[in-house]
C-alpha cells in the first residue's frame, strides 16, 4: 500500500472514530486505556524528575497514551486516555483534531494535561466538548537538558506536555483539539 494512501485510510479512519464513540456501548472500566496511562505517566516521570510532583499538586491529570496525527494535504489525529484525580480515574476521554493545509505524514505522540487548579477543572467538566483554546488554553512547557523546564509556566492553571518513545518534543501545540468524554 502506498505511503498516500496509509496516510488517507488512517485520516479517515480518525475521522469516522470522531462520529462513531459517542455512539459506542458503556462499560465501566477499561484495562486497556487503564494500562497505557500508567505507563504513560511512568515514562512522564522519567523524562522530567519534577513530573510526579506536578501531578501531585494537580486538581486532575489528563493522559492521552497515543495521539495518532496523519496528513496528506487533510489531517486528523485521535487518540484515547484517562482523567485522574488522587490516583483514581474520573472517567475517560477522547481528542480529536482535523486540519488542513502543507502536511505529509504519519505520528504518534503521549499528551499529558494538567488542570493545575480545581476551576480550571470545573471548567472542563461542565463542557459537552473542551476545545483547547477555545474554552481553555494550554500552556505547552517545553523541558530541556536533564529534564527540566521554565518554572514561569507553572502558575497557569492548564499546563501540558506533549512527548514521544524518543523524548519530549518540542514547540508543538494542542491548539483546535477537541476532548469529549467517552464511555469504555
Amino acid at each position: 500500500m502506498s505511503m498516500k494512501r496509509t496516510v488517507l485510510s488512517v485520516v479517515a479512519a480518525a475521522m469516522a472514530m470522531m462520529i462513531v464513540l459517542p455512539l459506542a456501548p458503556a462499560r465501566a472500566y477499561s484495562p486497556e486505556i487503564e494500562a497505557n496511562v500508567n505507563a504513560t505517566l511512568k515514562r512522564f516521570y522519567g523524562y522530567t524528575p519534577q513530573g510526579r510532583d506536578l501531578v501531585k499538586k494537580a486538581a486532575a491529570v489528563l493522559v492521552f497514551p497515543n495521539v495518532v496525527k496523519a496528513g496528506f494535504g487533510i489531517g486528523g489525529e485521535y487518540g484515547e486516555g484517562a482523567l485522574r484525580a488522587n490516583g483514581k480515574t474520573m472517567g475517560y476521554y477522547a481528542t480529536a483534531a482535523a486540519s488542513i493545509g502543507f502536511q505529509i505524514g504519519l505520528q504518534g505522540r503521549s499528551v499529558v494535561i494538567l488542570f493545575m487548579t480545581k476551576h480550571a477543572l470545573r471548567n472542563f467538566h461542565s463542557r459537552a466538548g473542551w476545545e483547547v483554546g477555545v474554552d481553555g488554553s494550554v500552556t505547552i512547557i517545553n523541558v530541556g537538558a536533564a529534564g527540566q523546564y521554565d518554572t514561569n509556566n507553572l502558575a497557569d492553571p492548564i499546563i501540558g506536555f506533549i512527548f514521544d518513545g524518543k523524548g519530549l518534543m518540542y514547540n508543538l501545540t494542542l491548539e483546535g483539539s477537541k476532548i469529549t468524554r467517552i464511555q469504555r
